[in-house]
């Protein structure tokens, strides 16, 4: 089969005026394979060149810590906090830049699920629980997690304050546009869940009062994006938790996808697993909820390396987007690929075993070619 059998994927499209050339974009990909001092490295120019050289028109990077106090959350993850960290992501850009591509920095803050901070002890979070589930090992970590503090109103300032830094220093990097890490279990997501949450201030509480600090975030990144797109992504799920879901389901798909748009997010990163499995005891995909209260574009992440069932998502309306992690690390060369009629690499778990670094990733596939 080639692009012919896949007409939604391979039609133009537009984020935050953006022309792209076809519907298929990375996810962002954890590689804890950044140099000291949170610098992107060599390797990582060269990864992230492979997506744009192998058809992929939008790139979203990693995340990406956004201060030097409690944001960071895996050893070797990369930063956007000075201007080392700005001068390194400008070789990355650059690279992509050069092999026809476009590139959006992840912004990411990791709250109580951090595994390991150059900088500070200890960890913040909405309220003081101890997350469920246990650290990632691929990532460096090992056994529980730690217990959080929980945040002062004068932290969420500084983390607000941070954010739109973070977004002046990615632009100031080349970046095309921001998304924002609202998802997975993460700092924006804690402050989402009531299982995280338990303040009984602005924050918390009622699901409009929970979306307050993704809105908040927005904005101040917005603030400091001068003008370039700045997109959010959201899960239900976590990753301390692939069963957690919106304990308001519907409702607070309803509140936060509103939320979304009447804050000007130029496009939503929905994550599910599988994208394309109806939600909330209903008929309808989590994309397809946040089409109906976003007015912007959708991109559906979960089980994409399927070419029928990411063709099918757009076909069907349930999103204007697709997003791969697991086939673009595979096979940088999806999207050709699949135009041209050819088989692309399949995924295969040895890729990030024992750790899901880069130089694993390249050994996987030198011994696979």
């Amino acid at each position: 089969m080639s692009q012919s059998d896949y007409p939604n994927l391979f039609q133009a499209g537009e984020i935050g005026g953006l022309d792209l050339a076809c519907r298929i974009v990375t996810a962002p990909m954890t590689r804890v394979s950044a140099a000291a001092g949170g610098l992107a490295t060599g390797q990582m120019q060269a990864h992230y060149r492979a997506f744009a050289e192998g058809g992929f028109p939008l790139i979203i990077s990693e995340g990406t810590y956004t201060d030097k106090e409690h944001s960071q959350g895996y050893l070797n993850q990369p930063g956007i906090t000075d201007q080392a960290q700005i001068d390194a992501w400008a070789r990355v850009t650059e690279a992509v830049h050069g092999a026809g591509g476009r590139i959006f920095q992840q912004l990411m803050h990791a709250g109580a699920l951090s595994q390991h901070n150059d900088y500070v002890d200890g960890t913040r979070a909405p309220s003081s629980i101890q997350p469920v589930g246990e650290m990632a090992k691929n990532y460096f970590g090992d056994g529980p997690y730690q217990t959080p503090a929980a945040l002062t109103t004068g932290e969420i300032e500084k983390i607000k304050a941070a954010f739109s830094q973070a977004a002046e220093n990615a632009v100031a990097a080349g970046f095309d546009g921001i998304e924002i890490h609202g998802a997975n279990g993460y700092l924006l997501h804690q402050f989402f869940s009531t299982a995280t949450n338990r303040r009984d201030d602005a924050y918390g509480g009622s699901a409009e009062n929970r979306a307050r600090f993704h809105a908040e975030i927005l904005a101040a990144v917005k603030a400091g994006a001068s003008g370039v797109p700045v997109g959010m992504r959201l899960s239900q799920m976590a990753v301390n938790n692939f069963e957690h879901v919106w304990e308001g389901g519907a409702d607070d798909a309803r509140a936060l996808f509103s939320a979304m748009d009447a804050n000007g997010a130029d496009y939503l990163h929905i994550n599910s697993v599988p994208a394309f499995k109806p939600v909330f005891d209903g008929d309808r995909t989590l994309a397809a909820h946040a089409r109906e209260y976003f007015s912007g574009p959708v991109i559906a992440c979960g089980g994409m390396s399927d070419a029928a069932a990411a063709d099918g998502m757009i076909g069907a309306g349930d999103a204007d987007f697709v997003a791969m992690a697991r086939g673009a690390l595979a096979d940088p060369g999806w999207p050709n690929k699949i135009a041209a009629g050819d088989e692309p690499r399949t995924f295969d778990p040895g890729m990030t075993l024992p750790l899901a670094t880069l130089d694993n990733t390249e050994a996987w596939r030198a011994q696979n070619a």
